[in-house]
């Protein structure tokens, strides 16, 4: 790498020198290295430019034309995330309100989402913008991805994924697999975390929105779950009363159990052979 190109972040006009330097002709491995450079000296919002613009773009053209990404240019992504609020806006939401996406580029992408840890508030932030999207294919396999990540969500973001799937009660297409899987993720992760009225809901939503092997599961789930609010115990019904001791418990320091001495310990060595070979003998005899 030019020295000089390293000075092209602390530059005011710094996106007019970028587009000198033909970002169109660059190497997968400088393409790495200048993400490298721009994800540690730009801002968040300088960083979303340059992902939005220049390496989105590439990594999209490499795709569609080597049926594959570079490694170089996956080594770029995952180093992208090193700006979670950056990469979100520059690359996660750009591929999917681009509905041109294919399943290539969306299993790609969200390799590095699974791979990469994410910061539980930006993931939080992703999943809200992704559930208040227009739907598609793209947006559940996100929505999926990053339910599996198992964060402790904050009920604003728990309520706001329940009202995205109930958007689809009215709805008369036949789901994907995919919305399917993005639900029982949900259900498995959440599912105590849900208003009783929310599960209610679910419910009838999956009696017009079905599948014959996840549903059963969806259900299953919400079933055996409790309420927001509750405690997981409350669900454990006891068949007998259970006395709690609530004095302190007393101890004799004179009970000490009796330790056999090591004559004892020999005895008993030579004892037990001969008690299984007399055993033996007699069992024979008879």
């Amino acid at each position: 790498m030019p020295k000089a190109f390293k000075h092209i972040p602390s530059m005011q006009l710094w996106e007019d020198v970028l587009y000198l330097t033909e970002p169109e002709q660059w190497s997968p491995n400088a393409m790495f290295q200048a993400t490298r450079i721009f994800a540690s000296n730009l801002g968040a919002k300088k960083a979303e430019r340059f992902y939005r613009l220049v390496l989105l773009r590439c990594i999209r053209d490499d795709v569609q034309k080597n049926k594959r990404l570079h490694f170089a240019l996956y080594q770029s992504l995952k180093k992208a995330l090193y700006k979670p609020a950056a990469f979100n806006k520059g690359i996660l939401f750009p591929l999917c309100k681009s509905e041109t996406c294919n399943l290539r580029e969306v299993v790609i992408v969200g390799s590095v989402l699974q791979k990469v840890s994410i910061p539980m508030l930006h993931s939080s932030v992703a999943l809200m913008k992704l559930v208040e999207m227009e739907y598609c294919g793209t947006t559940s396999y996100f929505i999926k991805l990053l339910l599996e990540k198992k964060y402790a969500l904050p009920y604003r973001v728990v309520d706001a994924v329940v009202d995205h799937f109930m958007r689809f009660l009215e709805d008369t297409r036949i789901m994907p697999v995919i919305w399917h899987h993005s639900l029982l993720a949900f259900v498995q992760r959440y599912k105590n975390k849900l208003r009783k009225e929310d599960k209610n809901n679910l419910r009838i939503l999956l009696d017009t929105q079905k599948h014959k092997l996840v549903t059963p599961e969806i259900i299953r789930e919400l079933d055996n779950s409790c309420n927001r609010g509750e405690k997981e115990g409350d669900l454990m019904v006891l068949g007998s009363p259970v006395s709690v001791i609530n004095r302190t418990i007393e101890e004799d320091r004179f009970d000490i159990p009796d330790v056999p001495m090591e004559e004892d310990r020999l005895f008993l060595v030579f004892l037990i052979p001969l008690m299984a070979w007399y055993e033996l003998k007699t069992a024979h005899a008879i």
